[in-house]
């Protein structure tokens, strides 16, 4: 199964109605579909590597790059665009692309032509004649275990690790979106997601375009730019990180009546504060739904919806979901007592790529019975989250079992920082934890043991992450510390260490 063929029906079938809204263009279905045609025989002409890279903002130029690799039976590689040079660096190299497709205005973004490799090729949009009539091609059919693309997400040994999603990951879980959310061919959506990312990935490009749904794109969260798109366009259907939501709350001359077209507002990819659900239910009359899922997931796995929500909750699986709370010794857990979250289903990824030892750890066998009564044999996700659901199976999360962090929407180990910072000639050991912040959720803050015979300077410091890291992930404060606090066999304890203030 392959979400290629539900866009190129509408193509077909509709093809003059609209797509994508963008903060440069219009594009029609068909428009979509035929640009993606072109460019499929440019992938073609000018690569023979089975990746693809695709380094683009978030607008119509996605979809249609995703499309086109698809069309020309490649596997895409969406890079974070945020990353520092070193780390896009490695991500390039370990996915072994030699193309890029791309666009002018991104590689002036990241700082010119030197900051991606020499070797990469890169593809631009604008030297692309998207003119005349396209190069027809009857789609693919690819299986469903064949892969699809390739996200990479932040790991805990410091480097980030590519996740296998297949082509039956990604229909399997936008289908269940539209069933347990009851999307029509009625909903608008408004995309303020970076498309790299799994939630701007499938919630707000292949969803809605599955679904024959037209979707506002903009390239930058600007709060006050939101306000004009949603008034302009009036988006049903918005997702967002809960620290857009608390953003918006700064925008002056903003009343109800300007949301009321809203009927789904979305939070994912961190914990919603309660004092943001209050605040923007108090003042714009918008009752914010939570939802949970991670990349491995492709990445939906609960949903809540309007007529299905509790405060405090993620809410309910997607229909072909299975959700399990384990106890310490992979145990399942009655409702109402806390353990590990584990899911199964069609949208469990295939794996990590070129990372064996990392995909057995991420799996568990288990042969168990289910709260319904239902039996499960199988293998499950570890998703490293702590919850509990209650008597009527609605999921709430509680702590992380992974010490990490949830910065604007975007994992954050701390052992990536604490490499960067343990490599400065004035570091002989850090230890980096979390700090909750009201617009970005968390921020990285960091401790530090000093060198003997040198001095510590935090400006210096962090000018050092800033060059290493991405902005996001350079510690907000950096404080030394005469000796961080360790077990008895030298692991430090991050627990033991109190936030600053």
């Amino acid at each position: 199964m392959s979400l290629i063929w539900p866009i190129v029906r509408r193509a077909l079938t509709s093809p003059k109605r609209v797509a994508v809204v963008d903060d440069h263009q219009q594009l029609t279905y068909g428009r979509l579909v035929g640009g993606a045609m072109f460019l499929a025989h440019q992938i073609e002409t000018v690569t023979s590597d089975r990746h693809v890279g695709l380094l683009l903002p978030t607008s119509g130029a996605f979809p249609l790059a995703l499309l086109a690799a698809w069309l020309a039976k490649r596997v895409a590689v969406p890079f974070n665009y945020l990353l520092a040079q070193d780390e896009l660096s490695y991500v390039i190299a370990d996915s072994g692309i030699d193309t890029i497709v791309t666009v002018g205005p991104m590689i002036e973004f990241l700082g010119g032509r030197h900051m991606i490799p020499a070797h990469i090729r890169l593809l631009r949009l604008e030297d692309v004649d998207f003119t005349g009539f396209p190069p027809l091609r009857w789609p693919p059919r690819p299986a469903s275990d064949n892969l699809a693309v390739i996200l990479y997400t932040s790991g805990t040994s410091g480097r980030p690790k590519g996740v296998m999603l297949t082509h039956g990951n990604l229909q399997a879980n936008v289908q269940d979106c539209i069933t347990h959310a009851n999307i029509t061919l009625r909903d608008k959506f408004l995309g303020v997601l970076p498309q790299f990312h799994s939630f701007g990935l499938t919630a707000l490009t292949l969803l809605p375009l599955a679904a024959g749904c037209q979707v506002v794109y903009t390239a930058r969260f600007v709060p006050r730019k939101v306000v004009e798109l949603i008034r302009k366009h009036r988006p049903g259907i918005t997702m967002g990180v809960p620290s857009m939501y608390g953003a918006l709350l700064s925008v002056k001359g903003v009343a109800p009546e300007d949301f009321t077209s809203i009927h789904c507002a979305i939070s994912g990819g961190e914990p919603l504060p309660r004092e943001t659900l209050d605040q923007v239910r108090d003042r714009f009359g918008l009752e914010i739904l939570e939802g949970y899922g991670l990349t491995e997931t492709s990445p939906v796995t609960h949903w809540s919806t309007p007529d299905r929500h509790r405060t405090g909750s993620v809410g309910l699986p997607l229909p072909h979901v299975t959700q399990i709370i384990l106890d310490e010794s992979d145990r399942p857990l009655p409702p109402n007592q806390d353990g590990e979250i584990v899911v199964a289903g069609p949208n469990v990824m295939a794996g990590y790529y070129k990372l064996p030892n990392e995909t057995a750890q991420a799996f568990v066998d288990l042969d168990v019975c289910l709260l319904d009564g239902r039996k499960f044999r199988g293998t499950a996700f570890r998703t490293g989250d702590i919850g509990h659901v209650d008597d009527d199976g609605y999921l709430y999360i509680t702590g992380r079992k992974k010490e990490m962090l949830i910065v604007g929407g975007e994992n954050v180990f701390p052992r990536e920082i604490e490499e960067v910072l343990n490599h400065h000639p004035s570091v002989r050991d850090s230890a980096v934890i979390a700090k909750e912040d009201g617009m970005r959720g968390q921020v990285p803050v960091a401790f530090v043991e000093v060198q003997e015979g040198e001095t510590f300077d935090e400006s210096a410091l962090r000018a050092w992450c800033r060059d290493r890291l991405a902005s996001y992930k350079v510690p907000r404060q950096i404080t030394p510390i005469d000796q961080l606090p360790r077990s008895a066999t030298g692991k430090i304890l991050r627990r033991k260490l109190k936030t600053p203030q």
